[in-house]
This record gives C-alpha cells, structure tokens and sequence, in this order.
C-alpha cells in the first residue's frame, strides 16, 4: 500500500504546466496501484479464509460440548452467539475489516488513476487549441474595473441631480398663489362693481 496520504494525493494530481511528465509517469503510477490492489484484495481474501475456518472450527466444538460454553441447548442462534462473543473470532473479524477498508481505498485510488487519464486527454486536447495561451493584448484588469466604477459613479450623480431638480420645480409651483374660479354671476358683478366705482371718480 502507499506510504502516506500526501503521496496518493500527488498521484491523482494533474500539472497542468507539464502535461508531457504526467503523461510518461501515468502507466507506471496505474501499474503500481493496480498492483496493491490486488495485493490488498489477497490480503482481504486471506484474513476472510482465516475467519471463516476459526468459525466453522469454534463451531463444532460448541455442538460436541455446549455445556462447556454455557448452552443448554443447542440452536442455530444460540451457536452464533457465542461465535460472536468470542475473542479469537473479534480479532479475526478486525482483521477483515481493516483489509478491506485498504482494498476499499486502493480500489478508489485505481479509480481516480483512470479519471486522471481521461482528464489529461481532454487537457491535451484543450492544449491543442491554445487554451491555455495568455491573450495576446493582457486585460489590466483592475484599471477597468476603476473605470466602471467611475463611469457608474457619474450616471447616479446624473440621476440625483435630475431627481433634485425636478423636486425642486415642483415645489416652487406649489407655493405660486393659485387663481380663484369664478362663476359667471361673480364675474358680471364684478365688472358692474368696477363701471360704478370708475363712474364717480370721473364726477369727481
């Protein structure tokens, strides 16, 4: 199995920026995990062997003498009880357990082994097309963004002056005095009011 963690992980990592070393290291780092893999599915295969023998033996013995393990009778679940109660049989199915955990694991590592593969295929291809080149006039990127800024900043200063302006209109409207509406009747009184008053000064 594979020393530490830090070494599985660098092995499904991918260098973008040296695809031609990832592709030459590729085969061999497949081949040495396949190859733990199947150590590991042995291993697992061996300590389940181990297990089921114990198992299969501490059974017999518990139907020859059952009084020897504490049984009055014999019973298909009686029998698996003690099994299980048994500290050979725990260590054993500890043992299994860890083996197959490390199958699991190394099961995984072929696994991201093979994406690898298909991700450094597609990353060749997308290096074919220059995906990876840099534009050829580099965007400066922060004075863009100063100017977009600037150019948002003065379209609200736009906006609020307009807004104050046209509040500011209306309130003068509002305070202008408002000519009374007359009726006709009030109108002719008025006019007559006038004739009269212009009559005696005239007299006078």
């Amino acid at each position: 199995m594979f020393e530490t963690e830090m070494e599985y992980k660098k092995d499904i990592s991918i260098d973008v920026l040296a695809l031609d070393i990832e592709w030459a290291r590729q085969a061999s780092t497949f081949m040495k995990y396949a190859m733990e893999q199947a150590a590991a599915r042995d291993t697992a295969d061996r300590a389940k062997e181990r297990l089921e023998v114990y198992d299969a033996g501490l059974g017999l013995k518990i139907r020859a003498n059952p009084a020897q393990f504490g049984l009055e009778k014999i019973t298909e679940s009686s029998v698996q009880a003690v099994i299980l109660l048994d500290k050979e049989h725990a260590r054993l199915s500890d043992e299994l357990n860890t083996a197959r955990y490390q199958l699991e694991v190394i099961a995984a590592a072929v696994r991201a082994l093979d994406q690898k593969k298909s991700a450094l295929e597609n990353l060749v291809r997308l290096q074919g097309q220059n995906y990876f080149a840099g534009p050829s006039v580099p965007r400066e990127i922060g004075k863009e963004w100063v100017k977009e800024v600037e150019r948002n900043g003065a379209r609200d200063k736009v906006k609020e002056a307009m807004i104050k302006n046209e509040h500011s209109l209306k309130t003068a409207s509002d305070c202008q005095p408002k000519k009374e509406l007359r009726t006709p009747a009030e109108m002719r009184r008025s006019r007559k009011y006038e004739e009269i008053k212009s009559r005696q000064i005239n007299r006078k």
